[in-house]
């Protein structure tokens, strides 16, 4: 059993790093609930 189990979460990935689609599949591997998941810019 994993910590995030049963869990909410919410994603924001990086352009220039890890998006939010790889950190999504990811965490679905966990059991986790994806609350909502994005990917953004920051400069």
């Amino acid at each position: 059993m994993s910590i995030l189990a049963g869990k909410k979460v919410i994603i924001v990935g990086d352009r220039d790093g890890i998006p939010g689609p790889t950190i999504e599949e990811c965490v679905k591997a966990t059991g986790a609930e994806i609350v909502f998941s994005s990917t953004e810019c920051f400069v």
